[in-house]
């Protein structure tokens, strides 16, 4: 901050700034937004003229509101250098005080003689004028002022507000020497402010009074006879009988404040619950002091029923205190017993304006009300814009706009979200709506409406946009445009939620003439506070959700192994509301087999989708150790209950746990045709046969996932050649808009064509059959089977003797040679010879060698015994134990597997190695 001399602000920054240099730091905000704004319009620092006004009301409600408060003022401040001014909502001078009456004298008439107007656009960044278009207290300190005049002072400043209206109706403002600076000079001025505004209220309720005392007057003429044809006149309260109940009486007075607001004499038919009418008649009514307003009574016809208190207020006369509103008029006494005729009842008495007020309160309390329920409805953010534009138009703007950060939408965080912003929303009365179209990335300057919203994070104002100068310099054809609409009056409201800034709303007036005014002003924040709240949220489910799907993305198999048992296809649909765990997997197994699950973890969200890793890990090392489908869906049963021990434990009760998982699992052997299945809780698969006949097999259900200590069935089921295998997770079929048998229906319909290659089946069922907004995740394996020909499997019986193994050597070799593959006959030759020596030596009978030729060369020997070799490293003093060591440097790989009658042995060599 530059001190010069007597000045006090920052100095060298104004400097730089009117030389056109760059001042981002040293000066605050709402000043060097001014100061683009007066240099904007052309102000010069040095200019002394002002406007002045001769034809303002020296005796205003404002004025005589404010008197006694500049009196109380000027005797506090008696013999200082403090200078109070009262200005209109103009920025009009009506009444200056001053602690030295001697400063009326010395100072220039500018600053001493009431009428000037020091509105921004003529006086540039003064109290009065930035108080005006901050619609806030300001403190404005010498340097900071634009006009060179004003640079040895400092003020502060305050709106002066209608409490009825929420209008700016003038503006408070205390100005001194820098010497004089207090920190209780804002609250003060702040405090002057608000009794002030204490007493407009106060002038209100006087006019009211008087209104009601003039009808009082006129209704007790027209009781004693002096005014006749208008039938018994009494009090609501004295309706007695006629069922005029709470909710009756809220709803006639909502009506007859509608009516004073018209200003216009009409009778309305007013439809009360439970069948009853009410005819309300408005009649303009003068006091004597000249005040206008209008009466509004009840009429009901019929025979007037006996006293009951049923009073819109208690019957005590003319209230002393300041009513908020259109005077709710106390009951008129009436004379006893029952009267035939029309019965009429007072329900209010007040001014048109005061009733436009309360009429327009009460709908931006509906409103508000409704759109707690309205916006929000997805955790979508671009849908929660639209929304919250669809409540403000027409009710509250013409035209809407909503701009947000790209980053929102992909559900991050801005690291600058004035730089990137993307026009996300424009919604209006027409469809030729004037501003910058959906998509459009949006670039604002200093000093825009816009961009000192985003600075300030507060809404900005801007009564008449024709001002707005910054916003109009920043595209000048862009804004003759706008106004060609007749688009008149802005706000710009920042979307902030839990402190992140989420975007600007801005809202438009084009066909109503009425300026946005603070009442306006406050509703659009509200407004745009609720919607920043369901947007952050909206944009946080966004970031998870798509963490969540990255991560079950990394997570599902990124093609399929090469394996020649199924030709296979597959899809994966997330959830529209939340990533769940459904995977699939192919595995494949020794001697040409094939290993296909899907699987569902409950629940969505990273959790489960973390699960759905887990489980998936899990599955294919239990699938490398050969179990049978029903002992897998156990281990797996088991591992679920461990972690939802170890993670919703008994003493962990804020934790979830894991719900559970269902899980299909088959094994095909394409040697045999032989399709080995068991499930876990989880749909049955479809089987289509080569015909297009479509079938769902009879799987004994099973237990889901994570219950624990329940058994497991298997079920085996002989495919024909050529046909295909579907499984599936229930996001396919289930649907709360259908049934279940529906959408199995129209899966067979679909599957019976057995002409398509699986990716297009897989296809075909998304597009018939998954929903177009999927509640839960779809996972879809589509299978086609492929059998080994018989010419290419050799199967020999051996006897337990160890003689016969030369034999069998010499018949596996022949076979190689019969398929073209005798340079693999030597590593065949030693395998088998160990292998089928240990099954001799160490299993029982029956023993057999099949030789496949697949893609690669498999040898196995099955036996009868359950107890399988270990491969170890034996001394060198050792005889024996290097039969398998063997095997494991001749074999591109090896293993054992367990079958109903014992064991096999296997061992593949690669083809290539031939």
């Amino acid at each position: 901050m530059g001190v010069t001399g007597d000045e006090i602000g920052p100095a060298r920054s104004r400097e730089r700034f009117l030389l056109g240099e760059p001042v981002a730091s040293g000066v605050r905000s709402p000043i060097l937004n001014s100061w683009l704004r007066c240099q904007s319009l052309g102000l010069s620092p040095d200019q002394t003229e002002l406007p002045y006004r001769d034809d303002f009301d020296p005796d205003s409600r404002l004025v005589r509101a404010a008197t006694p408060v500049l009196d109380q003022l000027a005797s506090r401040f008696t013999g200082s250098q403090m200078n109070v001014s009262l200005a209109d909502g103009n920025g009009t001078v009506l009444q200056r005080r001053f602690g030295d009456a001697a400063l009326a004298h010395d100072l220039p008439p500018i600053q001493s003689v009431p009428g000037f107007v020091f509105a921004e656009r003529f006086a540039g960044t003064n109290g009065i004028g930035l108080a005006l278009a901050e619609r806030r207290l300001v403190q404005v300190y010498g340097a900071e002022h634009f006009a060179e005049r004003s640079q040895s002072n400092a003020c502060s400043a305050t709106p002066i507000r209608d409490q009825l209206s929420g209008h700016v109706v003038g503006v408070l403002c205390f100005g001194y020497p820098h010497g004089y600076e207090d920190p209780a000079l804002p609250a003060l001025v702040r405090r002057a402010a608000g009794t002030i505004e204490r007493r407009l209220m106060e002038q209100h309720s006087e006019r009211e009074r008087a209104l009601l005392r003039t009808y009082l007057d006129a209704s007790h003429l027209t009781r004693t006879g002096s005014a006749a044809g208008n039938g018994h006149l009494i009090g609501l309260d004295e309706l007695g009988d006629s069922g005029l109940d709470r909710s009756d009486q809220m709803i006639l007075k909502e009506k007859a404040t509608e009516l004073i607001s018209s200003t216009q004499r009409a009778a309305v038919e007013v439809a009360l619950p439970h069948g009853r009418g009410v005819t309300l008649m408005s009649s303009p009514l003068v006091s004597r002091s000249g005040v206008q307003g209008v009466v509004v009574e009840a009429v009901l016809s019929g025979d007037a029923a006996p006293v009951h208190h049923l009073s819109l207020l208690p019957r005590t006369g003319p209230p002393s205190g300041p009513p908020p509103g259109p005077l709710a008029a106390p009951a008129v006494p009436a004379a006893a017993g029952h009267t035939r005729g029309k019965v009429r009842g007072l329900v209010l008495v007040g001014e048109p304006e005061v009733g436009k007020y309360a009429v327009a309160a009460r709908r931006r309390l509906e409103l508000l009300a409704e759109a707690s329920t309205r916006i929000g409805t997805t955790l979508d953010v671009t849908r929660t814009a639209w929304e919250l534009a669809e409540m403000a138009v027409p009710r509250l703007a013409d035209y809407v706009t909503i701009d947000v950060p790209e980053a929102v939408l992909r559900g991050e965080e801005s690291a600058d979200p004035r730089t990137e912003l993307h026009r996300t929303v424009v919604h209006g009365i027409r469809e030729d709506c004037p501003f910058y179209p959906v998509g459009q990335r949006v670039e604002l300057r200093a000093g825009t409406p816009h961009m000192r919203c985003l600075d300030s994070g507060q809404a900005v104002l801007e009564a008449d946009l024709r001002h707005a100068v910054g916003w109009i310099e920043q595209e000048p054809e862009h804004a003759r445009q706008i106004f060609a609409h007749n688009v008149h009056s802005l706000v710009s409201v920042p979307l902030l939620a839990r402190g992140v800034l989420l975007g600007v709303a801005s809202f438009y007036r084009s066909e109503d003439p009425a300026p946005f005014g603070d009442d306006d002003s406050w509703l659009a924040q509200e407004l745009a506070a609720r919607a920043a709240l369901c947007i952050d949220n909206a944009r946080r489910y966004t970031h998870e959700h798509t963490l969540a799907l990255a991560l079950q993305q990394s997570l599902l198999p990124h093609g399929v192994p090469d394996q020649g048992a199924v030709e296979v296809a597959h899809r994966y649909v997330p959830a529209e509301s939340g990533v769940g765990g459904d995977w699939f997997d192919v595995i494949p197994l020794s001697g040409t087999r094939v290993a296909m699950l899907v699987g569902d973890v409950v629940g969505h969200g990273l959790h489960a989708a973390a699960t759905m890793g887990r489980l998936r890990t899990a599955a294919r090392n239990f699938a490398e150790l050969e179990l049978a489908p029903d002992e897998l869906l156990t281990h797996l049963d088991n591992l679920l209950v461990r972690l939802d021990r170890e993670e919703g434990g008994e003493n962990d009760s804020g934790s979830t746990g894991i719900v559970g998982a269902t899980c299909l699992y088959a094994v095909y052997d394409p040697t045999t045709r032989q399709c080995t299945m068991a499930r876990a809780g989880h749909p049955p698969p479809a089987l289509v046969h080569p015909g297009g006949v479509v079938t769902f097999p009879d799987l004994p259900a099973g237990p889901p996932l994570g219950l624990g200590g329940l058994p497991f069935e298997t079920a085996e089921i002989q495919l024909p050649e050529g046909s295909t295998l579907v499984l599936y997770t229930d996001g396919l079929v289930e649907d709360r808009h259908r049934d279940i048998d529906v959408a199995l229906d129209q899966l067979s319909r679909v599957l019976s064509h057995p002409d398509r290659t699986p990716e297009d089946t897989c296809q075909a069922v998304i597009d018939a059959i998954a929903p177009d907004h999927p509640a839960d995740d779809i996972a879809l394996l589509v299978a086609r089977t492929r059998t080994v020909p018989a010419d290419r499997i050799a199967t020999w019986e051996v006897p337990a003797d160890p003689a016969l193994v030369s034999g069998i050597r010499a018949a596996a070799t022949r076979q190689l040679a019969d398929w073209g593959l005798e340079e693999l006959a030597f590593a065949a030759e030693l395998m088998l010879s160990e292998l089928v020596t240990n099954a001799v030596r160490y299993g029982t009978e029956p023993i057999q060698v099949r030789l496949v030729r697949d893609r690669n060369l498999i040898c196995e020997v099955a036996d009868g015994s359950s107890t399988a070799p270990h491969l170890r490293r034996a001394a060198t003093t050792e005889e024996g134990g290097r039969g398998l060591f063997l095997v494991a440097q001749l074999a591109h790989a090896w293993g054992t597997r367990y079958t109903t009658h014992g064991k096999v042995i296997w061992a593949e060599c690669a083809l290539d190695a031939a």
